[in-house]
Formats: C-alpha cells, sequence, structure tokens
C-alpha cells in the first residue's frame, strides 16, 4: 500500500512588487487582476493549513501540479522552493510546472533554477520533460504543458517530442517485469475539452492519442481550479481515469472550488492497482477535514465520466 498526495495551483504569495520594467509585458494585466481580486482570493493561511494537514495524514510522496507562480517574477522563484521544501525534500515531493510559472519567456527557466531539484528523474537528470519517477509501487511520469502565451491566453502545450518521449516511458512501463501504477503529471486538463478556449491543451487530441496506444493508471492535473473527473480511453477502449484537483489556496464560497487536495491510496491487486481517493480542504465550518471519497479501479473504470467531485463516490 503506498499513499500519493497531490495538490495543485498554489499561486504562493504574497505577490513581490513588480518594478515598472517588468509590467512592460503580460504581467501588466496579470497584475490588475492581482490587485482586483486575485490576492485575496488565495489565502496563504489556509494554504499553510492544508500543507499541514496533508503531513499529518502520512503521504509517501506528493505530486504538485504547477503554478507555484502568478506572475513569473525572479523574486517569486524563491517563494516557490521554499513552498516545495514545506512540501518535503526533493525525493518525495515530485512538481511540474503551469502557464503562470511560464508567465513571460524566461520565466520557467528561472522557476526551474530554483526548483529543478523537484523534477529530477531516476536518471539524474533535472529540469527535462518528460521526467521518470520509481516510488513503490507507483511510476510517476511529469509533463510540462507550461509556454508563455500572450495577455488573456493561458493555454498550454506538450510538443511532438515530448509526447513521443512520453509513449516511449510508458509502453516501456506496461512491459516491465514488476509493472508499476503509472501516474501520469500535467498542469493542462489533458483530454479534449478538458477547459475553456484560450485555456486548453492545445494539443491534447495528440496526448489522448497517445494514452490510446501507450496507456496508464491515473493522469492528475490542475489549471482549472475545480475538482473533477474525466477519462481518456486507453489501449483496447479501457478508460484512464483524469482527476483535476482545485486550488490548493482558494478561499471561495463555491464548495467545487474551495481549496482541497487528493489522497490516493495504491495497493496492488493481482494483475491491477486498486486506487482509493479521499479529498481533504476547506470544509462549511472553516476547518480542514475530510470531503469526499470515491474508489478508481484500474484496469477497468468503465463507470468513470465527467461528473461533478462530490457526487462520485464508489462501494
Amino acid at each position: 500500500m503506498f499513499r500519493l498526495a497531490h495538490l495543485t495551483d498554489p499561486h504562493v504569495g504574497p505577490l513581490p512588487r513588480p518594478r515598472l520594467r517588468q509590467l512592460l509585458s503580460k504581467r501588466a494585466t496579470g497584475y490588475v487582476n492581482w490587485r482586483r481580486g486575485r490576492g485575496r482570493h488565495h489565502d496563504m493561511d489556509l494554504l499553510g493549513a492544508l500543507v499541514a494537514d496533508l503531513h499529518d495524514q502520512g503521504a509517501d510522496h506528493v505530486a504538485c501540479t504547477g503554478d507555484l507562480c502568478n506572475l513569473g517574477l525572479p523574486d517569486e522563484w524563491e517563494s516557490a522552493r521554499l513552498f516545495l521544501e514545506a512540501l518535503g525534500p526533493s525525493d518525495r515531493v515530485s512538481f511540474v510546472p503551469g502557464n503562470h510559472d511560464a508567465y513571460v519567456r524566461g520565466s520557467l527557466e528561472g522557476l526551474l533554477g530554483a526548483c529543478g531539484g523537484w523534477t529530477e528523474a531516476d536518471d539524474g537528470q533535472t529540469r527535462l520533460f518528460p521526467y521518470l519517477r520509481r516510488r513503490g509501487p507507483l511510476a510517476l511520469v511529469g509533463l510540462s504543458s507550461a509556454i508563455p502565451t500572450k495577455p488573456f491566453v493561458a493555454s498550454g502545450r506538450l510538443g511532438p517530442s515530448q509526447i513521443e518521449a512520453a509513449e516511449r516511458v510508458l509502453r516501456d512501463l506496461a512491459t516491465a517485469p514488476d509493472r508499476p501504477c503509472r501516474v501520469v503529471m500535467i498542469h493542462h486538463p489533458p483530454h479534449p475539452g478538458g477547459a475553456a478556449s484560450g485555456r486548453e491543451l492545445k494539443d491534447a487530441a495528440a496526448f489522448a492519442a497517445m494514452i490510446g496506444r501507450a496507456g496508464a493508471d491515473l493522469i492528475l492535473h490542475g489549471h482549472n481550479h475545480v475538482g473533477t473527473v474525466a477519462q481518456i480511453a486507453g489501449p483496447d477502449g479501457r478508460p484512464v481515469p483524469v482527476v483535476g484537483a482545485p486550488s490548493a489556496s482558494a478561499r471561495t464560497l463555491l464548495t467545487n472550488r474551495r481549496a482541497s487536495y487528493y489522497l490516493y491510496t495504491v495497493t496492488p491487486a493481482e494483475d491491477r492497482f486498486r486506487i482509493a481517493v479521499t479529498e481533504r480542504g476547506l470544509d462549511e465550518a472553516g476547518g480542514i477535514g475530510e470531503l469526499s471519497g470515491f474508489d478508481i479501479e484500474t484496469p477497468p473504470a468503465d463507470r468513470i465520466g465527467i461528473v461533478h467531485r462530490r457526487r462520485l463516490r464508489r462501494k
């Protein structure tokens, strides 16, 4: 039995005061949005309480699927590193970047320069995607969909070479003598229709086709700031569950968008893996507690669809 925690989109603050020259770019609109309310939406005290609760649950590993930053400012990179250190040492926390981490050209490179240890593959390479990390019965495959975009655009892209490399990794894992539970981490929802136009993964169809050939056991993402469960058809049409988590720092009245994280308990069972999921986060009383739970059978998971997170409960 292995326990994997997944949280995403912490948008670590407070936002450092940008220099005027740093606002001569897409950052200008982002800074206005932050000042007009986004900064109040992301509550750092709440984020701290969520991380403390995560540690109390005794997770063996943590997956963080991006958007540590807000405007990709150089002064944010150190805050991002400190946040990852609070989550855990680099061998027990795996990170993939999001669109806010690549807000403008050079932002992603700067962030990975500070936080590259949390992307270190088993072969010792860092800051390269996809990367592979074997942890217990899990094989964590980290992808980067983070690219700089124009103002008012938050889309992502993997690119053909990254998709091809991911397919090779997933195929090799599928035929390994000790076949692991293959967990793919990505920031943008990777299935077609997973995000609105201007916020989508541009090559979601190519990614989905690759999963259809190579397969996976679980795909984790963020970006939408809402808890969702979807699926991508794997080999022979067997569904691969795709789970998105809310922002880990969101303080809101909308129950499906409140700050939370998911805790996966993975248990090998004959020729498959049983995955029990618990969601923990901001509850009605204002504290941190258990919100929902469900099981994912891999394979098959033929009953999983795009549903409201609180409506999916398996026995």
